[in-house]
């Protein structure tokens, strides 16, 4: 029981030193704490997008910003495309965001870095980490 007892100390005294120890070697986390999000901008009317079927959107992304309007940071995609819903055919955040939507819908999504692109990013225009803002309007369900 003693052997548990020092084991124990030795366990916390080094857990202790580890949470006091010199921050200025330990780089600050740029990982946002922002979380997944979607939000309805306009209720759509049409037929649902549901896990397998194929979804037709227009979307607009950009960058999170905390100090930008709307959160839309700078710029980094737009266009339109079909993808099938829960399918790794996009980012998992992104397929979330959709799933649920009618035809003739809009919704803001917000994808934080463990739903989007995480640690590696993605080219140029998405850096590490990035948490991402959507406009996504839903124009076809098959």
């Amino acid at each position: 029981m003693r052997s548990l007892s020092i084991l124990f100390a030795l366990s916390l005294a080094l857990a202790v030193t580890a949470a006091c120890g010199d921050d200025s070697q330990t780089a600050p986390s740029s990982v946002s704490t922002v979380p997944f999000s979607s939000t309805e901008l306009r209720l759509g009317t049409g037929a649902d997008a549901t896990t397998g079927k194929t979804a037709t959107v227009r979307y607009t992304g950009w960058l999170y910003s905390a100090t930008a309007a709307e959160n839309k940071g700078s710029q980094f995609d737009t266009g339109t495309f079909s993808f099938v819903v829960g399918s790794n055919g996009v980012i998992q955040g992104f397929s979330l965001g959709v799933a649920g939507m009618k035809v003739g819908g809009t919704r803001r999504i917000i994808v934080p870095p463990n739903l989007g692109y995480g640690a590696a990013g993605a080219g140029s225009t998405i850096p590490p980490n990035a948490t991402l803002v959507f406009d996504v309007e839903l124009t076809a369900v098959q």
